[in-house]
């Protein structure tokens, strides 16, 4: 891209009605509520002077990312003596190029500084600077036709004789208001904004018998939308919102979480309507292009349970249950899969230090050794998850245990039946005993034969072997079913 320097020969001009409106006063109070799905509700009282008659009223700091037909206005001075006419979002901001797209077809200079010298040619611009796709602006190169031919994306500074009408500094509401007196209102103003959002991560420390979990909640606050909102009170809605979406979301740059020491939290917390309000006791100011993160809880002692799974057929079952590539029984004979699942669990309760509906988000967990160091050993991702439901993160694959699967019998009973036995290995190379959960996934009408171990039936398609493995041992599972379909 060329270098361009913009520079105005004639008046500056701005939008007509802008320029015969008031200016509203600036916020004496501030109220967010922001939603985990990038939106946010934005409540302001304002102090305004109307006179009898029609006025016209600017608020030049709204949101860039307003969504104008969410706007609520309303006196609460006088309810009934104001009444709003029409309102008018005007967003099409001053910046160079978008003066360039408007100036196409008149008269523009160019200075170009060459060897101390200043050369000015004076042509006709042809082309709009840039261009807008999927919320991307494209630069094109200025085309400007002057008397001894066309000059193609020139370096140097430019200059338009004057500012294009209907720009404004910065987004801006204007009201065009019917007051009954002349009075000063307390005005309420109330819309919904983009581009603001926040998010739940968790800290978890493991302590050194892989016991007891210590828990801290973040909230990580991202503001895009445009405006800075100064010593605000601020609500968190945690839940499904239903929104009707009228184009694609928009991609939020998350900022990078922190580490900290516990502290009480700052959030108090209450259901609303089907969702979870998180209040901050302390007013914040939310910048724009700010990341912020606040504490949300903190909770130390919360009892764990470490859980082994082996899943061999994890990745047959899944093939055939979403594509329907194998019939049961057909196409399958030794599993590749040796890894074996560690997770660990809890019942967010009371009882456990916990009983707080938690927010949807990713948890970071690191493990305390005896000697005070910390090291990081997996992270998972939990939904919106109520008081006394059970909370379950896979961390990654444990190196001393390995399973093997294989199928060892195939019997053809009929078109519609068939018989298979299974054999699972588990060998355990750790110093110190562990339970496996073998899970095993069956499809049709199936019933368990025989099996060398005590089995649970999960659900319809789900079997479940708990298996004790002694250390440096080996442990054997076989099992029989006959499917139907």
């Amino acid at each position: 891209m060329q270098k361009l320097v913009l520079v105005f020969a004639g008046l500056i001009l701005t939008s007509a009605i802008t320029a015969v409106a008031d200016t509203a006063g600036k916020p004496s109070s501030v109220e967010l509520t922001i939603y985990n799905q990038d939106f946010a509700l934005v409540r302001e009282v304002r102090e305004i002077s109307l006179k009898k008659g029609t006025n016209y009223v600017a608020v030049p700091d709204v949101a860039a990312s307003i969504q104008p037909e969410t706007v609520a206005f309303k006196s609460l001075t006088d309810p009934g003596g104001v009444v709003v006419r029409e309102q008018n979002y005007q967003y099409d901001v001053i910046e160079p190029n978008t003066i360039l797209n408007k100036s196409v077809g008149k008269t523009i200079k160019v200075r170009r500084f060459i060897d101390g010298s200043v050369q000015e040619i004076e042509g006709i611009l042809l082309n709009p600077a840039s261009v807008k796709t999927n919320d991307q602006e494209k630069y094109l190169g200025v085309v400007i036709k002057t008397d001894k031919g066309v000059l193609l994306n020139p370096s140097g500074e430019i200059e338009v004789p004057e500012l294009p009408e209907g720009l404004v500094s910065r987004p801006t509401l204007v009201w065009k208001l019917d007051a009954s007196k002349d009075d000063t209102h307390r005005a309420e103003i109330a819309y919904i904004t983009n581009d603001i959002t926040w998010r739940a991560d968790y800290v978890a420390v493991v302590d050194a018998l892989d016991k007891h979990v210590d828990l801290t909640g973040w909230v990580t606050l991202v503001n895009n939308c445009g405006t800075t909102y100064e010593n605000a009170s601020l609500n968190l809605m945690a839940g499904d919102v239903h929104r009707i979406q009228r184009e694609e979301a928009k991609q939020v740059a998350w900022g990078r979480g922190v580490m900290a020491e516990a502290m009480a939290p700052q959030f108090a917390e209450k259901a609303f309507f089907e969702y979870h309000l998180y209040t901050l006791t302390e007013k914040t100011t939310v910048r724009d292009k700010e990341s912020k993160q606040l504490t949300l809880l903190s909770a130390t002692e919360i009892p764990v349970k470490k859980v082994y799974v082996y899943d061999g057929r994890k990745a047959w079952w899944q093939t055939w249950r979403y594509y329907g590539t194998y019939y049961p029984g057909e196409s399958y004979d030794v599993s590749a899969s040796k890894k074996v699942a560690v997770f660990i669990e809890t019942v967010n309760s009371k009882e456990n230090n916990l009983g707080i509906p938690l927010p949807k988000g990713i948890v970071r967990v690191y493990k305390q050794e005896a000697s005070a160091n910390q090291h990081f050993i997996g992270e998972d991702e939990i939904d919106h998850t109520p008081k006394d439901e059970k909370i379950r993160l896979y961390l990654g694959d444990a190196f001393d245990i390995v399973g093997e699967h294989k199928r060892t019998g195939f019997r053809r009973i009929s078109n519609t039946e068939v018989e298979e036995t299974f054999e699972i290995t588990l060998r355990n190379h750790k110093d110190t005993p562990v339970t496996v959960v073998v899970v095993e996934h069956l499809s049709g009408d199936w019933r368990i034969v025989n099996c060398s171990h005590k089995y649970y039936k999960k659900d319809a398609s789900t079997l479940e072997i708990p298996v004790e493995v002694e250390k440096d041992g080996q442990a054997v599972v076989t099992y029989t079913a006959r499917t139907k379909w």
